[in-house]
């Protein structure tokens, strides 16, 4: 199969016929074989039922179904393991994204050789106060964290190489975050390809300032986690070590600046445990401490996990 399209959705029922046949007429014209995944995150507006009505009428065209609403991230991936096209591609079902970027996806994929493919919607019709304006300042943060250049990490359109979606997990709400976890996957190649964004025609947009906020919490974690996962006590190590080591240069300062008190018979100095920088030095000290802990918990609990021993292998010879 050559492609699979995912389509994550909720409450999207007015546009999922119109995007179904935009998508036919695009994979029949370039004489694709392909199957389209719709994964129906808790629709409460009959969704399912159109799903259903598209699939009679066209097998390549399959849902999946979640009891309740779980998040895009839960429907990303729960596609890219039922999805079997050599080249996957999603994009949102809101008809904000033209099946017409297709064919060019899959070039960039299958010919030129690129792991990933991220849309850039240069031209945005979305309202600049709720979403343009805090979009780019998301996309320049993750660009400095990361070390990838693309202008728009949370683009819905996005194609992949199958090995990319079969070997990354997508969970919480890292749907934003794909390109970082590729890359921290091992697959570095990725490219970005302007794309036409079209304004919404049905139906209200999904976005919300909550989602802005835990989007840079969710950064922090990849970040850490693509850094420390299989090593925590390098992070918590060296930070307890840092804390400790203030905490005790600090104690040796005052200790010492008592001898040297009490030597030259200076009257009136404050003892070590009068004066406020000796409990900050001893908080320093706990600290250090706890962080040590910490580190070997995530240790331990790091040795033990399932996939403690879980490399990508790209290639292998036999």
């Amino acid at each position: 199969m050559d492609i699979s399209v995912i389509i994550p959705l909720l409450n999207e029922a007015e546009s999922l016929p119109e995007l179904a046949t935009w998508i036919e007429r695009v994979m029949a014209e370039n004489n694709f074989t392909y199957e389209v995944i719709m994964v129906d995150d808790g629709s409460t507006d009959g969704s399912w039922n159109v799903i259903q009505e598209l699939h009679e009428a066209n097998n390549s065209i399959k849902g999946i179904r979640f009891r309740r609403n779980y998040g895009k991230s839960a429907a990303l991936n729960t596609a890219f393991e039922a999805c079997k096209g050599d080249v996957v591609i999603t994009m949102d079902a809101d008809l904000q994204d033209s099946p017409d970027e297709i064919p060019e996806l899959f070039k960039m994929v299958k010919d030129d050789g690129y792991d990933l493919v991220s849309g850039w919607k240069k031209v945005r019709y979305d309202s600049k106060l709720a979403k343009n304006i805090p979009s780019k300042f998301f996309n320049w943060t993750t660009r400095k964290m990361s070390g990838i250049q693309l202008h728009d990490f949370n683009c819905g359109l996005k194609a992949y190489k199958r090995d990319v979606v079969k070997s990354i997990e997508v969970y919480s709400e890292m749907h934003r975050y794909i390109p970082v976890i590729a890359k921290w996957a091992g697959f570095s190649n990725i490219g970005e390809k302007v794309v036409i964004h079209q304004k919404r025609k049905h139906g209200v947009s999904k976005f919300g300032w909550n989602r802005f906020v835990n989007g840079y919490l969710d950064l922090m974690t990849v970040n850490f986690m693509s850094k420390f996962s299989k090593k925590p006590m390098h992070f918590f190590g060296s930070m307890g070590t840092l804390s400790f080591l203030v905490g005790i240069i600090i104690t040796i300062v005052l200790i010492c600046q008592k001898l040297h008190n009490l030597a030259n018979h200076v009257e009136g100095f404050r003892q070590v445990t009068d004066q406020p920088l000796f409990y900050l030095a001893l908080l320093a000290m706990v600290f250090g401490l706890m962080l040590f802990l910490a580190g070997f918990l995530a240790e331990l609990i790091a040795r033990n996990g399932s996939d403690r021993n879980r490399y990508l292998i790209s290639d292998r010879i036999e």
